[in-house]
């Protein structure tokens, strides 16, 4: 559900797609991620409360009883303050009868930042799932994507939401640590993985997109992509290494970005899973086509 004063892009997960998108912010606050477009040009601030009320009261006027499910955009509604995030959760509950769950984009600056009482008093005010990218669990990797976090943040970033009560969906990207550092990237996103048993788990496809910092690398020879049977002895590499309680996780790599889409529920599905890849990996062995990873447009 959007509304025409979202005069900048909006972005949501594919599974808050029958949400009422209620905007708080605009833009990314972290924003140098060096694969990431989804920001670049929108200058980030806060939504002021009369922005943030119009939209509340016009969801409620189109149809407030058919709202279940609300996600805070933009790319880290949690880096608000936790007393304003919890008066809007109070007014979101409030207003809407039927609204079972309220979730937000969250970057891991913006999780540490929020101490582990304040997590809960967000859990128990309703905002009951984070979308965190993780993207990687290796630290010279992170460094290099600029993503603002060591390896150890990254970690205790998504053990503190779980520790909250909070389901946690996160998400890491197929190739990108390239050529070079795909052994690396399996390895370790594998590890921190292990620490942080989220309650959901998605494998995302690097892209490379106009105006990026990742993409210039590429042009100038400097980034090896994988090929997309590359990807795939990747994502076996990975899943080969996950170690997830029994019945704990659900797993997909079914985005748009993916070569092969996969489902499934870690542990019980892991062997299924990898051998859906083995296959591919013969099947895709022949493919060589690079046009499908450039100058993609949002």
């Amino acid at each position: 559900m959007f509304f025409d004063d979202y005069d900048t892009p909006v972005f949501r997960p594919p599974s808050e797609a029958r949400s009422f998108i209620l905007r708080l912010t605009r833009g990314c606050a972290h924003n140098q991620c060096t694969f990431c477009a989804m920001y670049k040009g929108v200058t980030f601030n806060v939504c002021t409360d009369d922005e943030i009320s119009r939209q509340i009261a016009m969801a409620a006027q189109y149809g407030k009883d058919f709202v279940r499910r609300i996600f805070l955009a933009d790319g880290d509604a949690l880096v608000l303050p936790t007393e304003k995030l919890l008066k809007i959760l109070a007014v979101l509950y409030k207003v809407f009868p039927n609204l079972q769950r309220v979730s937000s984009y969250a970057a891991p600056k913006d999780i540490l930042r929020k101490s582990p009482e304040e997590l809960i008093k967000l859990r128990e005010a309703g905002l009951k799932l984070l979308y965190y990218g993780l993207e990687t669990g290796d630290g010279e990797l992170l460094k290099e994507i600029k993503k603002g976090v060591t390896a150890e943040e990254a970690v205790e970033a998504g053990q503190k939401v779980i520790a909250a009560g909070m389901k946690l969906s996160l998400m890491v990207i197929a190739g990108l640590g390239g050529v070079k550092g795909s052994h690396r990237h399996a390895i370790e996103t594998a590890k921190a993985i292990n620490l942080i048993q989220p309650t959901m788990l998605s494998i995302l496809t690097l892209r490379l997109y106009k105006g990026t910092e990742m993409l210039a690398k590429y042009e100038n020879n400097k980034f090896e992509l994988l090929s997309p049977a590359g990807l795939c002895r990747e994502a076996r590499e990975f899943l080969s290494n996950v170690d997830i309680k029994p019945g704990h996780t659900i797993f997909r790599s079914n985005h748009v970005s993916n070569y092969v889409p996969l489902g499934g529920t870690l542990p019980q599905d892991k062997a299924k899973l990898i051998k859906e890849l083995d296959e591919s990996i013969e099947q895709l062995s022949d493919l060589t086509d690079w046009e499908v990873y450039t100058n993609m447009e949002y």
